[in-house]
């Protein structure tokens, strides 16, 4: 088992304060107000010099958009709005048709019809939470359940274990198969009285795949269960990349047996960061979200989901990068991802020592080696450790170990996908040059997978929390 040095984890650590020794650290409010000029120059600096590695277009998802141009302008539209709270809709009526619209549009490009009804989130995880309460609250309204149970692909969003976690609900992690898809005959082995819903990814975080939703749906309506798909990733651009001809499997609400999605407009749907769109097949199902309160001293409360107040700014920002991208923008956008997806699947495979994870991946490459190290084969750690000192930043995988290029609109650039290919092929012959040599990139993930090393890791994590939150000592 890997181990992390104390020159590691300081370094981790070091990582989250980078500014400490360049400005001043606040521990209290200062005693007096400063300049504006002041702030907005620290902020300049601390912005200009943190986008400089997205702008290079080497960073794998994370910077859906990437134009600046459009940034500024979702920020004048935010600015308008910035102020307002969507929770005293009295006040601020823009923001019914603004939600309204948003909801109705992505229902339409997600194949719903008039039944469909939807939420605005602040993001994908809440995208996932909600549903998972709704599943378990429809069970014990209409079935009497009180040991709700959901089953969901051991690929799909760990928001889900999160949820499960928040609401009681036990949770089953469905195996994958060779094809990196959930094993639908294991799902239908594990369905018992108390399953109140089924989970699918399209496409999966760890690999970019679309889980057999046609079969989860069959089996969603042979039990009279939830099954929600979790298209927070993909759902706002397979539907374009579908429209270009390219085979992708069915996903959406055009899917009997599928009663609820999500899809973040902050990631393909180029919207700022802090919405998503979560969708329900009918009202009926919706209405198990809504939090009502009506004996509260302050009033009469009302709430659509967990959130309370909420930024009218964000979501008038959403509703117009949608309006301002239009459907041309997302194929155009579509069309110069979905071509780049397969010149880096091609760069993969071009190298014997690796192996794309899964069959046809459309915007997201996933991959790793393609024999185990005990048997001759490489680190794809190491790989990485090449890669990030080229400037790169991939995601990694695990379980089994490997990387994940999400490939973003800054990823079209010309010529950027040609350097990525010359760039892994070094990382491989690098991984080669230096086989058995510990990754720096890899050193968490070679903690985990087993009880003492996943101690280790959880307490590491925890830690970095912690730090997130600090304030760091002179």
């Amino acid at each position: 088992m890997a181990e992390l040095t104390a020159a590691q984890i300081q370094e981790m650590l070091d990582s989250f304060y980078p500014y400490k020794k360049r400005f001043v650290t606040h521990r209290d409010i200062p005693a007096q107000p400063l300049s504006r000029a002041e702030v907005l120059a620290q902020i300049a600096t601390m912005s200009t010099e943190e986008d400089a590695l997205g702008d290079t277009g080497k960073v794998s998802g994370s910077l859906y958009l990437g134009d600046h141009e459009q940034y500024a302008f979702l920020t004048e539209v935010f600015e308008k709005f910035a102020h307002a709270n969507v929770l005293q809709r009295d006040m601020y009526p823009s923001s019914t048709k603004f939600e309204g619209e948003i909801v109705a549009m992505t229902a339409a490009m997600l194949g719903g019809d008039a039944q469909t009804v939807g939420v605005i989130t602040s993001g994908g995880s809440e995208s996932l939470m909600n549903p998972m309460l709704v599943y378990r609250e429809r069970g014990l309204a209409t079935r009497g359940i009180t040991a709700p149970e959901i089953i969901i692909p051991d690929s799909a969003h760990v928001a889900i274990d999160k949820a499960c976690h928040y609401f009681g609900i036990t949770l089953l992690r469905a195996p994958l198969r060779e094809d990196f898809l959930v094993d639908v005959d294991w799902v239908r082995d594990h369905i018992t009285p108390n399953t109140v819903a089924l989970v699918g990814s399209a496409g999966s975080y760890p690999y970019g795949l679309v889980d057999p939703i046609e079969e989860l749906g069959a089996l969603a309506l042979e039990h009279d269960i939830g099954l929600h798909v979790d298209g927070c990733l993909g759902g706002f651009l397979l539907p374009w990349i579908a429209r270009l001809g390219v085979k992708v499997p069915a996903f959406d609400f055009r899917v009997p047996g599928v009663t609820s999605m999500s899809a973040d407009t902050h990631k393909f749907g180029y919207a700022l960061k802090g919405t998503s769109v979560l969708l329900y097949r009918d009202a009926t199902l919706r209405r198990y979200q809504y939090f009502t309160f009506p004996d509260w001293p302050g009033g009469l409360y009302i709430s659509p989901g967990m959130s309370g107040s909420r930024s009218g700014g964000l979501i008038a920002a959403a509703w117009a990068a949608m309006l301002t991208t239009g459907e041309q923008g997302y194929l155009d956008a579509a069309a110069a991802i979905h071509a780049t997806a397969q010149k880096i699947k091609a760069a993969v495979q071009a190298q014997p020592e690796l192996r794309v994870y899964g069959e046809d991946p459309t915007f997201l490459v996933a991959f790793g080696a393609a024999r185990p190290e005990a048997d001759g084969g490489l680190d794809i750690f190491l790989v990485n450790d090449l890669l990030t000192s080229r400037g790169w930043r991939m995601n990694p995988d695990q379980l089994p170990a490997g990387l994940h290029f999400c490939v973003t609109r800054p990823n079209t650039r010309e010529g950027l996908a040609e350097e990525f290919a010359t760039d892994l092929a070094d990382g491989v012959a690098y991984a080669l040059a230096h086989r058995g040599e510990p990754a720096r990139s890899g050193a968490l993930y070679g903690m985990a997978g087993t009880p003492a090393g996943n101690d280790v890791v959880n307490f590491l994590l925890s830690g970095a929390l912690d730090a997130m939150y600090a304030v760091p000592q002179d």
